[in-house]
């Protein structure tokens, strides 16, 4: 059976890191809310059309909605594994989820919820830095570009973005952790919870992921 999951954590907390190594160790498919939403807009489909109506307008896109254009991403994705990462955000949406799962005769196998005190994401995405035209990342202190501002891809101007400043970073953190608490206890209920420890190093954070991905397939 193909192994289903949903990482969840804070901006800067490092699941899309652990979400691209699992993808290349263990075959999964990664799902992105905001990517599968832009793809089915771009392709325009019936979904994604209904879809746009809503961005166009800058109207929220109902849960329902948002389920659906998930729901069949997951279907399009098969028998393969996946990795579903910024959905759900609510509980009303976890619910919405789960009922299509099941009525598909699917289910999520787990929830992994990726744990990081805020200063320590603070600190993390205060030190990020993007070139301003190709989008190539770096880190003030764990990978500076070789000659300050200045990118080493293509010589384009490196910038720290507005939504990285740290009054910025900590409203948003703040909006997550009221947005996703409930998320949290409807799945801690169920017994689908795995919290890590996402302030320790990239490897480290990856074996406790493996070891949980691992586990469920020994069930």
């Amino acid at each position: 059976m193909p192994t289903r999951l949903i990482f969840m954590g804070p901006p800067g907390s490092g699941k899309g890191t652990q979400a691209a190594r699992l993808m290349d160790s263990a075959g999964l498919v990664q799902l992105s809310s905001g990517q599968v939403m832009r793809d089915e807009i771009k392709a325009g489909s019936a979904i994604g059309k209904k879809v746009a109506q809503y961005v166009e307008s800058g109207g929220l896109v109902p849960d329902e909605l948002i389920t659906g254009v998930i729901l069949a991403a997951v279907e399009k994705v098969g028998d393969r594994g996946l990795i579903l990462d910024g959905f759900p955000r609510t509980a009303p949406q976890a619910e919405s989820l789960a009922a299509g799962m099941t009525a598909r005769g699917w289910k999520i196998d787990a929830v992994l919820d990726f744990q990081m005190p805020d200063e320590v994401i603070i600190e993390r995405i205060g030190g990020r830095r993007v070139c301003s035209d190709c989008g190539a990342t770096y880190n003030t202190e764990f990978l500076p570009p070789k000659v300050e501002g200045v990118c080493d891809a293509c010589g384009g101007k490196v910038i720290q973005r507005k939504d990285d400043l740290p009054d910025v970073v900590r409203n948003r953190l703040e909006t997550y952790r009221a947005q996703t608490a409930p998320l949290v206890q409807y799945y801690s209920e169920r017994g689908l919870l795995h919290n890590i420890d996402a302030s320790r190093h990239a490897d480290e954070v990856q074996v406790t992921v493996r070891r949980i991905v691992d586990g469920l397939g020994a069930a």
